[in-house]
């Protein structure tokens, strides 16, 4: 069973932060690279700390090993310095899928017993 086996690492292109510079008065999008360095198939999803301003494009999705998917990190426009920014992150939430579980994301894989580990890559914005 692949619940009882914690889930592998996943590897992001870009590393331990997304940076937006200034401007902040159009959309900006930051490109991840999110490869599944795992010998297990993966399900995986983002969170953001602010939803009204940073979206993630897809949100969720199945790896399987050595597997990856190219996620675009957008930030909508926004008022700079009269916004807090400082806790804003996305965190990357991944978990082994189930033997014999298609390759299609089910919410349910992070909600039962099985080990969820995560990934948080802050957002700094330059001004």
């Amino acid at each position: 069973m692949a619940q009882s086996f914690p889930p592998g690492d996943i590897a992001s292109q870009h590393g331990t932060k997304i940076v937006f510079n200034a401007p902040y008065d159009d959309k900006h999008t930051y490109h991840i690279k999110v490869t599944n360095s795992s010998a297990r198939r993966i399900g995986w999803a983002f969170k953001t700390t602010n939803m009204k301003r940073l979206g993630v494009d897809p949100g969720s999705g199945v790896l399987d090993p050595k597997e990856n998917a190219l996620i675009a990190v957008s930030c909508d426009a926004f008022a700079y310095g009269q916004e807090d920014t400082n806790n804003d992150r996305v965190t990357i939430e991944w978990t082994n899928t189930p033997d014999g579980a298609a390759k299609q994301f089910r919410r349910e894989w992070f909600q039962g017993d099985g080990m969820v580990r995560r990934k948080n890559l802050p957002i700094e914005y330059n001004p």
